[in-house]
């Protein structure tokens, strides 16, 4: 065996090379596919428009396509065409038309690859102009986006700072343009962020990990076995359901249906300790679910923190806006006991945690 080593300035020149090399591929990669997914979301805008248009009733006919379009297409490629993102691929193409993107009308095709080179922005990005209704303004993000170099975050935060009108109120505007050519660390988006994109991953037919540590993870998968072996009154609805806020994407742990509450449960678990903004998220969970997945004839849906804090494994219960106290009062009584499920948590996290120490045991 050679056991002779490289000088080390020879090794940290390679290394080096090879780190750069990878990074550029990487992000040349993500690039790639932000770019084919973007040139396909704007041709499926471009059928739908065009099909609404020879419809008799354009506004009925045009909700009525989206939601069959969102249904069979959904059922064959799974997430992805809602009838929220199939409306915003209209809306791309409409405030993107060929006109825009060809010289001529004659020069369009139906072939994303070839049409990717047109959207060089990632579609994120696409979706956040969508949302700056000024067409100049839009369009002034945009250009600048591209001259700047900018990530979907650094645009994010110029739209919500209202770059263009203080642009164009300011007397020194070349300083401000310069300004905006530097980043803020926190606008820094990598290669695998690029591809861990929600919008990305639902193009690629990924699967999202959203867990943001494996005991999070183990734990979601615990206590829903847990909550399903208390009775026959909790009916599993779904795992990481996502939801989509304007331009931002939330997911909810777990959501059952208590059959004899009749009500949806919404369950949100916390590595860290309990605050104010995990009530805040939740009550925004709770409308949302309400408006959108509540059906006919149930009571609204009800919340449930779980915090597995090492210190402190605790549950609360979101039980503000509900018709009456009587109708709070069964909830309580229905649902798990608090201490009961503080115990299942810590139950499942020394478990966790024996399981850890038996597996470096026959590491070492």
């Amino acid at each position: 065996m050679n056991n002779t080593k490289p000088p080390l300035s020879e090794y940290s020149a390679v290394h080096s090379e090879i780190v750069l090399l990878l990074d550029a591929a990487r992000s040349a990669a993500a690039r790639s596919v932000n770019a084919v997914m973007t040139a396909t979301y704007w041709e499926i805008g471009r059928r739908i428009v065009e099909l609404d248009q020879g419809g008799q009733d354009r506004a009925a006919y045009g909700e009525a396509l989206i939601e069959r379009l969102a249904f069979d297409l959904t059922k064959r490629f799974g997430r992805g065409f809602s009838r929220q993102n199939l409306q915003q691929m209209r809306s791309f193409y409409l405030a993107w038309p060929i006109e825009a993107i060809c010289q001529t009308p004659s020069g369009k095709s139906s072939d994303p690859s070839i049409l990717a080179a047109t959207f060089p922005l990632p579609w994120s990005a696409y979706v956040r102009l969508l949302s700056v209704k000024n067409e100049a303004a839009r369009r002034f993000y945009e250009t600048e986006a591209l001259r700047c170099g900018w990530s979907v975050r650094q645009l994010d935060r110029q739209v919500n700072s209202q770059f263009y009108e203080r642009i164009a109120l300011s007397r020194n505007k070349a300083a401000m343009l310069q300004k905006a050519e530097q980043p803020a660390p926190s606008d820094t988006v990598t290669p695998e962020q690029a591809l861990k994109d929600p919008f990305v991953l639902e193009f690629l037919n990924l699967k999202d990990e959203y867990s943001e540590s494996e005991l999070e993870e183990a734990l979601i998968h615990h206590l829903a076995d847990f909550l399903m072996e208390l009775g026959d009154d909790f009916a599993f609805v779904g795992r990481q359901r996502r939801l989509r806020l304007d331009d931002n994407w939330f997911r909810v742990d777990l959501l059952f249906f208590h059959r004899q509450l009749k009500c949806l449960i919404v369950i949100d678990l916390k590595v860290g300790k309990f605050s104010y903004a995990d009530a805040g998220q939740m009550h925004m969970y709770l409308n949302y679910a309400k408006e959108h997945w509540m059906k006919p004839g149930e009571n609204p849906p009800v919340g449930l923190i779980l915090c597995a804090d090492k210190g402190s494994a605790e549950a609360h219960y979101a039980l503000e806006g509900l018709p009456n106290k009587v109708m709070a009062a069964e909830y309580q009584t229905l649902l798990p006991d608090e201490k009961q499920l503080t115990a299942e948590i810590e139950k499942t996290q020394q478990a966790l945690s024996a399981q850890r120490l038996k597996a470096l045991g026959e590491e070492a």
